[in-house]
């Protein structure tokens, strides 16, 4: 079995705060196998991690912005474009080879898609059904329940923005040390997501610092 943060930011992101490099370095020390890249609408992070040496799986992804919320997309090496339909980034992102996993679903404030997932649900490869940065874990006990029902595969991730909190979230995967074989047990649902918390006072810093980017932004461009 296979230890893997399946949903890491870092500097690359708008809201990442951490290299790369402190991001690997970390990984490692977390005792991960693998770790999955997936800076927002942008694959740049993950190509600049597949070029430092480590003895770590390192997934290409990246966290796409749809219409209708986020979308996890991994191994790929390039971008999904932002802004389209759920349904025509998920049609792209498995042109593109990727697998394509429903992020945070239930979390409205965080672009999760849940509730729509029926849209788009033959095609999704799996959901992710524990992530760290949750305040309280009902939203993570609605995505197991509904990923249950529907038969998809379950994963877990950090949504780290920070290396201290990589390996909060975790997937436990059922495979052989490869990148190709990751993926193919992902699809195929040998998989277990577990994890912690990420603090409370560090996801409220966050969000509040976040916030104010993104008012700051759409004042400037006025």
């Amino acid at each position: 079995m296979l230890a893997c943060d399946l949903h890491i930011h870092t500097d690359h992101s708008r809201d990442g705060e951490s290299s790369v490099e402190e991001v690997i370095r970390r990984a490692e020390a977390a005792g991960l196998d693998a770790i999955a890249i997936t800076d927002h609408d942008t694959v740049s992070g993950a190509l600049h991690a597949l070029s430092i040496p480590t003895r770590l799986i390192v997934i290409p992804g990246t966290e796409v912005s749809t219409r209708q919320g986020h979308l996890l997309v991994l191994g790929i090496n390039a971008p999904v474009p932002r802004g389209l339909d759920m349904g025509e980034s998920i049609r792209i992102a498995k042109e593109m080879g990727g697998l394509v996993i429903l992020p945070h679903p239930f979390h409205i404030w965080r672009h999760g898609a849940g509730r729509k997932i029926d849209a788009w649900v033959r095609d999704l490869d799996a959901i992710e059904v524990f992530n760290s940065r949750y305040i309280v874990g009902s939203a993570n006990r609605k995505a197991e329940r509904v990923a249950g029902r529907l038969g998809k595969p379950c994963v877990g991730g950090s949504d780290a923005h920070n290396a201290r909190f990589v390996g909060y979230g975790r997937t436990l995967v059922e495979s052989e040390r490869s990148l190709p074989a990751v993926l193919d047990a992902i699809r195929a649902g040998r998989t277990l997501a577990y994890g912690r918390m990420t603090p409370l006072r560090t996801y409220t810093r966050q969000s509040l610092r976040n916030t104010w980017k993104r008012i700051s932004h759409r004042i400037t461009q006025r």
